[in-house]
């Protein structure tokens, strides 16, 4: 494909897209059709990945950390995915936990887990969503008691990322029922700590290669020391954080929608049919064209909300709009993807069958379509 965003680019995000590009062509690309077949973790991969700073692109680098902006964290992101969506998703939520712990952690707890979350000796978590919550935050049900130096946690974490693997989570829970939302707070977790109890790793459509865990957090104790900031701030500062999920995931939707759109371009001028190959022919060239602007149209706009965010630009609409777009537009080229492939798309042997799988779930996670609608129409009637 032409790359048609490289003038708009600086030097330093060509060269962190670049690099990006080629560990993910050479180590992820390599093994991700096995992986998708076994569903093996990719210990190996995450090694490389952590050399190279990818696993701490949101940690200062007196952390050991590679610090980037959110636009290129977003640029290597879309590399990653085009090599193995379910990939991308384990260094998504990785990057989002380091993050946090950036933002809003203690000096102390900075420099005890930061760096094995930044090279990747510590593979990092969030439990956020429960069996019965998950846009509804006010549904949460998982406590947090206080017992001299300890907290005492109880409950269940479901659709947990990472959470089979992770060295280091972070878990949102209620400190003050009678508070409501403001009740909620932020405790780091030891999953390695009894308490810490892996009761289901999920069977999946798509993204084999990022485990899916249900987590049953019994009596599990997190020290005092552990709380991040003050009871009761979790709330907001998880709403303050979901633009940058979102955009990441529009980032990843992206990547996989590209690779689908590749794909479909090399099998069409491979594949021969009435004496040519079939990307001559006017129906297979435009359903191509507008999967290619589709592709397009997505990429520039997570780069416009990236941009935002790094600006310091609110950007919650734009991160809603971003996801919905970049969503439902993979889901869409990885379909026509297929399509072009004929019956051999519907096989294994061909990737496209595994990026439609590895699609569907972007307009499910961080937020669904209809959860993206909500806040763009209450975006509009704000005026």
């Amino acid at each position: 494909m032409t790359d048609t965003t490289a003038a708009l680019l600086s030097e330093q995000e060509i060269m962190i897209r670049d690099s990006a590009r080629k560990v993910a062509t050479e180590v992820v690309a390599a093994t991700a059709a096995e992986r998708d077949r076994t569903s093996a973790w990719p210990r190996d991969e995450l090694k490389t990945v952590g050399q190279l700073g990818f696993l701490g692109m949101h940690i200062p680098e007196e952390y050991g950390g590679s610090k980037s902006t959110f636009t290129e964290y977003c640029l290597a992101l879309e590399e990653f995915s085009a090599a193995d969506a379910g990939f991308a998703t384990i260094i998504h939520v990785h990057n989002g936990m380091g993050g946090k712990l950036a933002r809003y952690g203690t000096e102390a707890q900075k420099r005890k887990y930061l760096p094995g979350l930044a090279s990747g000796e510590s593979i990092g978590c969030g439990l956020w969503t429960e069996p019965q919550a998950g846009s509804d935050t006010s549904a949460f049900r998982t406590t947090a008691r206080r017992e001299g130096d300890h907290y005492v946690l109880n409950g269940t974490k479901q659709f947990i990322s990472n959470g089979s693997e992770a060295g280091f989570a972070f878990a949102l829970a209620i400190t003050d029922k009678a508070a409501g939302k403001r009740g909620a707070s932020w405790f780091i977790v030891d999953p390695k700590a009894p308490g810490y109890n892996v009761t289901r790793i999920e069977t999946k459509m798509g993204q084999h290669t990022a485990h899916t865990a249900q987590i049953q957090l019994e009596d599990h104790r997190v020290p005092v020391e552990n709380l991040l900031g003050e009871e009761g701030t979790a709330y907001s500062r998880m709403l303050g954080g979901m633009s940058e999920g979102r955009i990441g995931i529009a980032a990843l939707a992206v990547g996989v929608a590209r690779a689908a759109l590749e794909a479909a371009v090399k099998y069409a001028k491979e594949r021969e049919a009435y004496g040519a190959p079939i990307i001559k022919l006017q129906g297979v060239s435009f359903d191509l064209a507008d999967m290619a602007t589709q592709v397009e149209v997505a990429h520039q706009f997570v780069l416009h909300a990236a941009r935002m965010h790094d600006a310091g630009v609110p950007c919650s609409k734009e991160a809603s709009m971003a996801k919905l777009f970049a969503a439902d537009m993979a889901e869409k080229v990885c379909s026509g993807a297929m399509q072009i492939h004929g019956g051999y798309g519907y096989l294994s042997d061909f990737p496209v069958e595994r990026y439609y799988r590895d699609a569907r779930v972007t307009r499910i996670y961080e937020g669904t379509s209809h959860i993206q609608k909500v806040i763009i129409a209450r975006s509009l009637m704000a005026g």
